[in-house]
């Protein structure tokens, strides 16, 4: 894996310092910042890591293309599901770039927070994620002072989510990504811009949107609300179809499919619903396809969009996604990518692990090899470090005494705040 991104170093030590990182990154180490990760590589001090992600010489996106390609050539499959979504790092203060209060699924409301758009590459061997996006709101793009202390390029404009998730989606595309469907949740289903683009490019879509959706009917003359819609169904219009399989087995639902065609709308597009069996909660989807599938497809692709918060799970649980302590634009993007990297590493292993014989879910045996085990038998067996008592001691030093010269620092410039000086 290393060998495939080496050629992206323009000199040797940054080359060696990006394979201890990634090492570090997959290790048990309990935080993934740049310290204990220099600690855990045997460095005597953190330079070295923080210069690999501030002023190193290397070009971070065409190791997310390298990505991108390791990923494909051992999860590659043509029924494959981009999958963009968000996800919110909790942060203090207000000079971590694109930092602001926002909506975050990570809370689940509104904190202080840095949001980031991921692709994620989902096929019946594996996922991963294969690109990202860091958002930044007006609040940032409208502030050339504040973009520019954070190292914000001067042509970085401001982008919706769903602007950024289709330059994505673009990108991989363009790059050769095989992939027959995008699955995505309603920030992404409700904007049209981002369905126009995915129909432009000839890549189906089962998208959510809101209950209040407007559904055109009658060749557009017509919009109803998606809610609407389903309370006039009839009981036999709806169908049971598992989404695919969870922790706890098949995960059924009732299904409903309205295919707007035949409602002199435009062809290859549906409105699918989706019933919980027990709570009667409904969800909404307008999906498109440039040839005719039948209900189970869609069903299987609207389930794939889970997929995607599994592998933000395994991304924060075992490479250290969430981890990074920068507030420099050059270092979330030198970061998320390194742990991208990573995490790809992990799904490659997982995707050439042999399936178990195990068929009967009642017999006794192990399931298959997951992400979270390929973790802990590298690290076991594989990634073992042993550091001597000097070193932890050493580091147990340096520690103190530059969270000491921080401190002094912090009051220092209170007091001269208080002085007015």
């Amino acid at each position: 894996m290393m060998d495939r991104i080496a050629g992206r170093f323009g000199r040797v030590e940054p080359r060696r310092t990006a394979r201890a990182f990634v090492l570090g990154l997959l290790s048990d180490v309990d935080g993934k910042s740049c310290w204990q990760l220099a600690e855990e590589a045997g460095h005597a001090r953190p330079d070295g890591m923080q210069r690999l992600l501030r002023t190193a010489c290397w070009d971070a996106e065409a190791v997310r293309n390298d990505v991108r390609e390791l990923v494909v050539a051992h999860l590659g499959h043509p029924d494959a599901v981009l999958v963009p979504d968000e996800t919110g790092d909790l942060k203090k203060g207000r000079h971590t770039v694109g930092t602001q209060r926002q909506y975050t699924g990570t809370a689940g409301r509104i904190e202080n927070a840095q949001v980031g758009v991921f692709l994620a590459y989902a096929s019946p061997r594996g996922r991963a994620l294969i690109d990202r996006r860091l958002y930044l709101p007006t609040s940032w793009t409208d502030d050339p002072d504040r973009c520019a202390a954070a190292g914000v390029p001067r042509d970085v404009a401001f982008a919706t989510k769903p602007q950024l998730a289709g330059d994505m989606i673009g990108a991989a595309l363009d790059g050769g990504v095989a992939a027959g469907w995008v699955a995505a949740d309603e920030v992404y289903g409700n904007d049209s811009a981002f369905r126009a683009r995915l129909q432009a490019r000839g890549v189906g879509y089962v998208l959510a949107v809101s209950c209040d959706h407007r559904v055109p009917l009658d060749g557009g003359k017509v919009r109803l609300r998606a809610d609407r819609i389903a309370a006039d169904l009839p009981t036999d219009a709806w169908h049971r179809r598992s989404a695919g399989a969870g922790s706890k087995g098949p995960r059924w639902y009732d299904w409903a499919w309205l295919d707007l065609t035949t409602t002199g709308g435009r062809a290859g597009h549906s409105l699918l619903i989706r019933r919980n069996t027990t709570t009667g909660e409904l969800a909404f989807y307008r999906c498109w396809s440039p040839r005719p599938v039948p209900l189970a497809t869609l069903v299987q692709v609207a389930g794939a969009r889970w997929m995607v918060e599994e592998t933000f799970q395994a991304g924060k649980g075992q490479v250290g996604l969430d981890q990074h302590q920068l507030r420099r634009w050059t270092g979330w993007h030198r970061f998320t990518v390194l742990a991208m990297l990573a995490l790809a590493f992990l799904a490659a292993c997982t995707a050439l692990t042999p399936p178990t014989t195990t068929i009967d879910l009642y017999q006794d045996g192990p399931i298959r090899l997951t992400v979270n085990e390929i973790r802990r038998l590298f690290t076991s067996l594989v990634n073992m470090t042993i550091h001597t008592v000097e070193h932890r001691l050493h580091w147990s030093l340096w520690r103190r005494t530059h969270q000491a010269r921080a401190r002094r620092s912090h009051y220092k410039w209170h007091l001269m705040a208080e002085l007015g000086t």
